[in-house]
């Protein structure tokens, strides 16, 4: 495998409190993931992502962080993080974790030390006398009041308020956390809202008329984006660099592909995110026009599924489409990151209400605890479907009745021929991240993607669609009696041969 194996590379999601709990106190843990490793090689994924397991109160599942250097007592300890890593890398796998450098817990101890009012901590973060007028992306306003009165910015919940990137002792901080982590084997990291980190100076107001929409914070032009970013990943690249083999950086930049492009280099993050697929709808020109903008930016990081949106199954409308957006993923240039379950096609679970733990759905009535309900293992409903040992306390999130049934689907087969085929293809040098692809849409609603090396077909109107010329590779469906690829799939083709 090529030393720059992310530009490619199938990576599997994570989201650790859910994916399987060895521990039976019905929360997700480092050892239920260490047992259940196979499964991720199993898919022939190249590395394995993990969401974050740091030691945190859990206000927002781990995303405020208490302590970065090490693992939150829920999930296990630094020596299971150990015997996780070393049994990833026997299996193959490399692995990424997050890193969330915008904002930390509000039980982190510099942050107690600003509440308690020591003048020197709050400079760490934003405090001020008066609020400005910014909103919180899980709504409400973005600024909670300290114990004496003064205000402090939080563009996220307010037990998660947000560093102070200006002040001088940031950066190194954040050297130091990555040093950590690189030492211990890590291959990389994935940079939770790695567009954000610096405020506009002063953090002036909004401008007049603005109303960023909840949930994006790409909408507050003063709260991210801003132009000191890019030198923070300036250096952490010398950082990541400085490893044998270097480390790997992917940044969650939500931004429009031709500002997240500027994130991206031999000097910066090593790729970002490609969020179009998530809010495009099963459109053909609207996929068409999706993955063109993106592949102007290349190199690109597909994704059609994570646990911050609806699954593609319930998003699309089918478990048929879900099944042809991840061949569609899997067969375009550049790495794909498959979320937990998406090899399942799982479909969003609607969680009662009083069930719900997302502090977005408390502050702003949106809820992402639909799409990280626990992994079914087995088919009985026993321990969750598997997710726990028999006898254990249930899930932290309620699983549906018959939420082992989807252990059949075949969305699974699928994806494993998929990824080895693909595999093979990179192998034989058919395929390279940097393919160029001509895109078209046909009046029947059928989206090609044209490959050197392949030949991408979605059906994406109401009834079959003929296919091109060439060989058929593999479908996500079976093709009619007469050939045609039914509504609803993707087939991959070899290209026609000339003459």
């Amino acid at each position: 495998m090529p030393a720059a194996w992310w530009r490619d590379g199938v990576v599997y999601q994570v989201y650790p409190r859910s994916f399987a709990d060895a521990g039976g106190d019905g929360i997700g843990d480092l050892a239920g993931l260490t047992a259940r490793l196979g499964h991720i090689a199993g898919l022939g994924a190249d590395a394995v992502w993990l969401t974050p397991f740091q030691p945190s109160p859990q206000a927002d599942h781990g995303y405020d962080v208490s302590d970065y250097t090490g693992v939150d007592p829920l999930f296990g300890d630094l020596a299971g993080f150990d015997r996780m890593l070393a049994h990833a890398h026997r299996l193959g796998l490399r692995v990424l974790i997050d890193v969330v450098p915008n904002h930390c817990s509000d039980q982190h101890p510099v942050f107690r030390a600003a509440l308690a009012g020591d003048p020197s901590a709050r400079a760490r973060f934003h405090f001020a006398a008066e609020p400005n007028d910014w909103p919180s992306v899980f709504g409400g306003p973005a600024w909670s009041r300290a114990p004496d009165g003064a205000w402090y910015l939080h563009l996220y919940a307010p037990e998660q308020p947000d560093w102070n990137w200006r002040d001088p002792r940031t950066a190194p901080f954040f050297d130091d956390v990555l040093r950590f982590w690189f030492d211990r084997g890590v291959d990389g990291l994935r940079v939770d809202v790695a567009h954000g980190l610096f405020k506009a100076s002063g953090l002036p107001p909004l401008p007049p008329g603005t109303v960023p929409e909840p949930g994006r914070l790409r909408g507050n032009p003063f709260a991210c984006d801003q132009p000191e970013v890019i030198g923070v990943y300036r250096r952490w690249r010398a950082v990541a660099d400085a490893y044998d083999p270097p480390r790997a950086l992917i940044g969650e930049v939500n931004l429009a592909p031709e500002r997240a492009a500027r994130y991206v280099g031999p000097d910066r993050l090593h790729q970002a995110f490609a969020f179009a697929f998530l809010t495009a709808p099963w459109d053909a020109e609207a996929w068409r026009a999706a993955g063109e903008r993106q592949l102007r930016h290349p190199p690109v990081t597909w994704v059609v599924e994570n646990h911050d949106v609806v699954r593609a199954r319930t998003r699309y409308g089918s478990p048929a489409r879900a099944r042809a957006a991840l061949l569609t993923v899997l067969g375009l240039p550049g790495a794909a990151y498959l979320y937990q379950g998406q090899e399942y096609a799982l479909p969003e679970v609607d969680v009662p209400a009083a069930a719900r733990q997302d502090p977005a759905w408390r502050r702003g009535g949106l809820s992402r605890d639909g799409c990280r309900v626990p992994l079914p293992w087995r088919r009985d409903p026993a321990g969750a479907y598997g997710f726990s040992p028999p006898g254990a306390a249930p899930p932290w999130l309620p699983v549906p009745p018959g939420w082992g049934e989807h252990l059949d689907s075949p969305a699974l087969p699928l994806c494993r021929r998929a990824v080895a085929l693909r595999r093979r293809l990179h192998a034989a040098g058919a395929l390279t991240a940097d393919d160029p692809v001509e895109w078209s849409v046909g009046p029947d609603a059928r989206l090609t993607a044209r490959r050197p090396g392949l030949t991408l077909v979605v059906a994406m109107g109401a009834g079959p669609v003929p296919l091109p010329p060439g060989e058929v590779l593999l479908t996500s469906d079976p093709l009619t009696p007469d050939g045609r690829l039914p509504a609803d799939a993707a087939a991959w083709l070899t290209p026609a041969t000339p003459g």
